[in-house]
Parts: structure tokens; C-alpha cells; sequence
């Protein structure tokens, strides 16, 4: 044991005090912080989901409680691919009509500057692949 701190003491001082840990454990970060809202609805509802760049998450409902918890690894690892993908960007560019719904949910999403959403308003309209798959994890995940 005296033979190996003998060998790392030398490494101790390559350490530089200015740069931020690494962190090794789970999968990496995303790139910006992920914010889903959730409205409408025949009850009126009014969710956010923040989901920060590690996977803590916070869910706030339209009166103000708040639940936390924190994405599992291949939740995490799955939102940073969906985040990356090239075609939501290609979503969010896309400008759709507001389709005439009675009742139906609204979902507005945010990565970084970046925003996208729609309205579900099956059948009358289809939601932009990779925006509804991101919106399907968020609302499984913190439930």
C-alpha cells in the first residue's frame, strides 16, 4: 500500500485547480438544459419539466407543486441522442397552422435557444417524429 501512494504522491501535483472535475460516471451530459410544457386538455393543464444537463429533473404543475428526480443512465443517454439529432432542428424550423382542436394538449419544447412544438390532435394532425419522441420519454420518465 506504502509503494503505491509513494507512486501517486508525484501525480498529485498535476492536478490543476482552475479546470472543473471530470465526471465519469453515467452517460455524458446534454448540451443545454431541456424544458417541456404541457397545456391545455379539457382540465386545463399546465405542466413543466426542466430536465438540466446531468438528468435532474423537475416537474411543476399548473398550481405550483413540484416534483424531483433524476433520469436513469439510458434515459439520459437516449435524450442526448434525440437533443442531437438533426432532424429536430429541421421540426422546430417548420412552420404548421394550429390545427382546430377542442380539448387537445399543446406540448412547447426548449433546448437552448431552440424551440419546437405541436398540438395533439390525432387524427387531424401528425406531431413531428423526433419532438413527440422526446415528449413520449420526458412525460414516462417523470410521470
Amino acid at each position: 500500500m506504502a509503494a503505491v501512494a509513494a507512486l501517486l504522491v508525484p501525480l498529485a501535483g498535476c492536478a490543476r485547480a482552475d479546470e472543473p472535475p471530470v465526471i465519469t460516471d453515467g452517460p455524458p451530459p446534454l448540451a443545454a438544459e431541456v424544458v417541456l410544457e404541457k397545456s391545455g386538455g379539457i382540465a386545463g393543464v399546465t405542466d413543466t419539466v426542466r430536465v438540466e444537463p446531468h438528468g435532474q429533473w423537475t416537474r411543476t404543475d399548473r398550481a405550483g407543486a413540484s416534483r424531483e428526480g433524476r433520469l436513469s443512465d439510458t434515459e439520459l443517454a437516449r435524450l442526448r441522442q434525440l437533443t442531437a439529432d438533426p432532424r429536430l432542428a429541421a421540426e422546430a424550423a417548420v412552420t404548421v397552422p394550429p390545427p382546430m382542436c377542442a380539448d387537445a394538449f399543446t406540448y412547447r419544447l426548449t433546448i437552448g435557444p431552440n424551440q419546437v412544438g405541436y398540438v395533439d390532435c390525432p387524427p387531424k394532425a401528425t406531431p413531428p417524429a423526433v419532438t413527440a419522441q422526446v415528449v413520449d420519454l420526458l412525460n414516462g420518465a417523470t410521470g
